[in-house]
């Protein structure tokens, strides 16, 4: 299937890439496209994008809609969701620092790389990483 989302990525819009990739649609294919474009005009999954349901919806952000959308019960995911929610929507980081770290890394892969998709694949690994981390927590 394809997936759309707005350009220029950052936490939300690389964190649910990596969870429809591992979770929910293996052969997910990514379209990064403008703010202002059509989504009618699009043949693919909107996510985090204003207004769609695997978006920002009653205080969840997009990684949080997903999960409940495709039902994911997998309790680590739901310790990176915190995690996700934290760096995304900078609530809840006084639960703890990986928050603050979440944010701070996309900012520099978003310095490191030019495209969205050079940071979706390089930064997958982060997200790879801390899921082992919430496996311990």
């Amino acid at each position: 299937m394809k997936w759309v989302t707005r350009e220029k990525v950052h936490v939300d819009r690389v964190a649910c890439p990596w969870l429809i990739r591992r979770f929910v649609d293996p052969e997910a294919e990514f379209l990064f496209v403008h703010a202002g474009s059509d989504l009618s005009k699009i043949d693919a999954i909107p996510f985090d994008w204003p207004g769609v349901e695997l978006g920002h919806v009653d205080g969840r952000c997009s990684f949080e809609s997903i999960i409940l959308k495709y039902n994911l019960t997998d309790p680590v995911l739901h310790k990176l969701a915190k995690i996700v929610h934290a760096a995304d929507t900078n609530t809840g980081l006084d639960d703890g620092p990986e928050g603050f770290g979440l944010s701070a890394v996309a900012r520099g892969f978003s310095r490191l790389f030019t495209t969205d998709q050079e940071i979706l694949a390089h930064e997958s690994i982060v997200y790879d990483a801390l899921y082992a981390y919430c496996q311990c927590k």
